[in-house]
């Protein structure tokens, strides 16, 4: 996944302005006690940041992979 559709994700799951401040303020253990902007600095792979969202904050797992998009294996 490129940091883009990274982006593109999170905006269409939160909405384009929340999706900005949620990536900054939200502390993700699973990407050592970072935010997701801090993770992706460090090179930690987009796709481990957005599941790492998606689980703290209860996405249903129906829609990690965006809209109109089948879960994947």
């Amino acid at each position: 996944m490129r940091v883009s559709a990274f982006w593109d994700l999170m905006a269409h799951e939160f909405g384009s302005g929340y999706c900005r401040v949620l990536a900054g303020d939200l502390v993700l253990s699973e990407v050592g006690n970072r935010t997701a902007v801090e993770a992706l600095d460090a090179g930690v792979d987009p796709r481990t940041v957005w599941f790492a969202v998606c689980r703290a904050q209860e996405v249903p797992e129906s829609r990690w992979w965006g809209p109109d998009q089948p879960p994947r294996p």
